[in-house]
């Protein structure tokens, strides 16, 4: 199975030069540190960043430097700081050509939980269902069950949701899949995961073509 930053890496490897992209609270944050060589791409935080660097080396932290998970992190060359109506103001407008988000639960028709487990204390929702709903492309970094063991990839998501019909691809500790109007399309697995391990731990979908390859790193 993979590490997060196993997610992340291979989460980076999508990215393309030139894309603007917002990375979420989690697993997504670690994707800033694995961004390939030769691609070029401005990383936005919605509480008021564009050109955020990977995190600082330990004992370089700056406090007054956060993203929007309150960890600190580093800025490059050209940054820009403004406040938070200007920043929902580039999501609001689809300036944001990707976003990488962690969930609780997805389903086979891309929809997305990722804010709200009834009975339980949550700090709040963030900026989730304003990137959810304006992003032109969306990519969710999660584990393939919880910790009961149980599938978060699902026909139908039970949780509330934090959007519909917007989830294009998710990478998980077992396996890279793409949401299409079928179900889950499995493109790749982790290494040493089998394609059964992966159909037995998700309860949507799993659309299998073909021989699926191993993920490279």
């Amino acid at each position: 199975m993979l590490s997060k930053e196993q997610i992340a890496q291979r989460i980076a490897k999508e990215l393309k030069d030139g894309y603007y992209v917002n990375l979420g609270i989690g697993i997504p944050t670690l994707v800033a540190n694995y961004i390939p060589e030769g691609i070029n791409v401005t990383l936005q935080s919605e509480n008021g960043l564009l050109g955020m660097g990977p995190f600082p080396i330990a004992g370089e932290e700056d406090a007054d430097l956060i993203n929007a998970g309150k960890q600190t992190i580093t800025t490059l060359a050209g940054s820009v700081f403004f406040d938070s109506a200007m920043s929902f103001g580039m999501i609001r407008a689809g300036k944001v050509d990707l976003t990488v988000l962690g969930a609780m639960e997805v389903s086979e028709n891309g929809d997305i939980a990722s804010w709200k487990i009834p009975g339980k204390l949550v700090k709040g929702m963030g900026g989730a269902m304003d990137l959810v709903a304006s992003a032109q492309n969306i990519i969710v970094a999660m584990m393939h069950t919880n910790k009961k063991g149980e599938s978060k990839l699902l026909q139908k998501c039970s949780l509330p949701l934090t959007g519909v019909h917007c989830v294009k691809r998710i990478v998980t500790d077992l396996a890279f899949l793409e949401i299409n109007q079928n179900g889950f399309k499995l493109l790749e697995r982790a290494p040493g995961v089998t394609v059964e391990e992966i159909q037995d731990k998700t309860e949507g979908e799993l659309i299998i073509e073909g021989e699926v390859p191993e993920m490279c790193f």
